[in-house]
């Protein structure tokens, strides 16, 4: 009988050394820069303060990975906005929830 498991274990996400350092690049070249690159700099940095204490890095690759699917994801929001769709309507689903408890 064989020792090893039986199926293989899933390799974490892991960016390139640079990802951080392009992707704050790509960030400040986008227009949203004034309200994306604070953003991510406050993630990275409660991420880092929280590798230094647990001496991981999978704090640090979210948000590199959260990052990279926003900025992947601009050229969709933006065919969906210029497509004329309003979602300015939408509803508050913790609205919805509280009401329903209320009554």
């Amino acid at each position: 009988m064989s020792a090893q498991p039986d199926h293989a274990p899933v390799t974490p996400y892991a960016p390139a050394p640079g990802a951080p350092a392009e992707l704050l690049a790509q960030l400040r070249a986008d227009r949203r820069a004034d309200t994306w690159v604070p953003a991510f700099e406050r993630e990275w940095s409660a991420a880092l303060e929280e590798s230094r204490r647990t001496f991981s890095l999978a704090g640090l690759y979210k948000v590199v990975q959260d990052w990279q699917g926003r900025l992947a994801s601009v050229p969709a929001v933006d065919a969906f906005v210029a497509g004329g769709c309003d979602d300015s309507e939408f509803v508050d689903m913790a609205e919805l929830r509280g009401r329903r408890r209320r009554r």
